[in-house]
């Protein structure tokens, strides 16, 4: 019986390590593939010139990769959060989410064959690309003291939620209310049923994609953001018509206290 309890009482670190050992293994060889992939679009002249179909097929094959790559970020994220383990520190919000936003946008055929990320793009070339914002002068100057991370990984997955599922274009809106970072993320896809709002938050259950008023879900992304969402104090809310647009709207405490957990 003490075997047993003490096995229980192991079971979050051990989990974590298996999930760091899957990530570790999987991310090498992930990587292998992304820089093979970037040479040949990027190095045309040492590689040789490609067909239009070529560019296409590789392009594709690119978006996929880092959607893989998403993936297993998003899990090891889950994996330490349920473990108990946060790297806080002070960050402004309206920069670690333009990164996320960039790097959300590498996995759309618009924006596939240049990498955004940690480069600046203006509100005029986002709304080229079908994004529009809408930040309210109480967020442009504030810090939050939060887990920038998983934070990031939270609003990344919403806005990759949103470009999945949009027709023409995604609105994101920030603002702050009292001690709470408010962010809505809106897209003009399909809407979500009301049947169906809960599912779309359950960790590997799709919504039927049989239905045109429905819509397909990754099946871990939202329900990985919702449980990251939860372990920084805060939440995430569906706000949905029956037929179109959805609004997923993010609300996180900007100082957030974590007790200290030690692995065992």
């Amino acid at each position: 019986m003490e075997e047993r309890l003490n096995q229980k009482e192991h079971t979050p670190f051990l989990r974590e390590l298996q999930i760091e050992y899957l990530i570790h293994e999987l991310k090498s060889p992930l990587s292998v593939i992304e820089t093979g992939l970037r040479l040949l679009l990027d190095k045309r002249d040492n590689y040789g010139a490609l067909s239009p179909v070529q560019e296409k097929t590789l392009l594709r094959a690119l978006r996929n990769a880092r959607k893989v790559r998403h993936i297993l970020n998003d899990l090891l994220e889950i994996g330490r959060s349920e473990a108990g383990c946060f790297e806080t520190c002070r960050f402004r919000p309206l920069e670690a989410m333009f990164e996320a936003l960039y790097e959300a946008m590498e996995t759309i055929p618009a924006a596939a064959d240049e990498p955004l990320a940690g480069r600046k793009i203006g509100y005029e070339q986002l709304n080229g690309y079908g994004i529009y914002l809408n930040i309210s002068d109480a967020v442009e100057s504030i810090e939050m003291f939060q887990d920038e991370k998983k934070f990031r990984r939270i609003f990344g997955n919403l806005v990759r939620n949103a470009l999945y599922h949009r027709r023409e274009r995604v609105d994101i809106k920030v603002d702050r209310k009292e001690d709470r970072l408010v962010i809505d993320v809106t897209d003009d896809g399909p809407g979500v049923k009301p049947e169906h709002q809960k599912t779309i938050f359950s960790r590997y259950k799709q919504v039927d994609a049989k239905s045109k008023l429905n819509r397909p879900g990754h099946g871990l992304g939202l329900a990985g953001s919702l449980t990251l969402a939860r372990l920084l104090g805060g939440n995430i809310e569906l706000m949905s018509g029956k037929i179109k647009g959805a609004t997923f709207r993010l609300m996180l405490p900007i100082n957030r206290e974590f007790p200290l957990k030690s692995r065992p």
